[in-house]
């Protein structure tokens, strides 16, 4: 596992992006999240102060609660777009995985001070050098396309990626989840 640090938040044309920098590693790794767990990360990066809890400051306190205590957060798999993460606690003595989003697990990560890992497996996949030009991709430069029609490509593989989320999410019968796909799909088919 590489050790990485919650380095940015940015904002795309295809929504919000959460970069995940090395440590020792020179790589970093570019996740897309929703905007509800963008606006949670940025509340802890800039250290905003909130008068009541948000959904991610709850669940600190439930497991603090439990006399349970976050010991760190994996980035374990990326599958079919889709990464995959799991919160790893400690509760008398036992440890235990927990199934998590990536987005939900980095903003629970920063608000119980814990490290956050990424598979090796993961990374190489998906990780890109930490000195590459952002305005020339390496997609672009191998394939002869223009940065703007590499971008094109990019939100077309992205939104093939996201019906077959939506689609699995309706047949799993997470019909929130597929709310959210479905309004991403329509607001990057609107930019494209």
């Amino acid at each position: 596992m590489i050790r990485v640090k919650v380095s940015q938040l940015l904002v795309s044309k295809a929504g919000f992006v959460v970069v995940l920098k090395g440590i020792e590693d020179t790589r970093v790794l570019h996740i897309f999240i929703g905007a509800a767990e963008a606006q949670a990360i940025a509340i802890r990066l800039n250290d905003v102060e909130v008068p009541r809890p948000l959904t991610h400051d709850l669940l600190k306190s439930v497991i603090d609660a439990l006399g349970a205590k976050l010991l760190r957060v994996e980035i374990t798999d990326l599958r079919e777009g889709t990464f995959y993460a799991r919160l790893i606690l400690s509760r008398d003595g036992a440890e235990m995985e927990i199934d998590s989003r990536p987005s939900d697990a980095m903003a629970l990560a920063l608000r119980c001070s814990v490290p956050v890992f990424v598979a090796e497996k993961v990374m190489d996949e998906a990780g890109r050098s930490d000195d590459e030009d952002e305005t020339s991709p390496p997609q672009a430069v191998e394939s002869g396309l223009t940065a703007e029609e590499s971008r094109t490509a990019k939100a077309t593989a992205l939104i093939g990626r996201l019906k077959k989320d939506l689609d699995k999410a309706i047949e799993e019968e997470r019909y929130e989840d597929a709310a959210r796909i479905r309004d991403e799909i329509k607001r990057l088919e609107n930019i494209h």
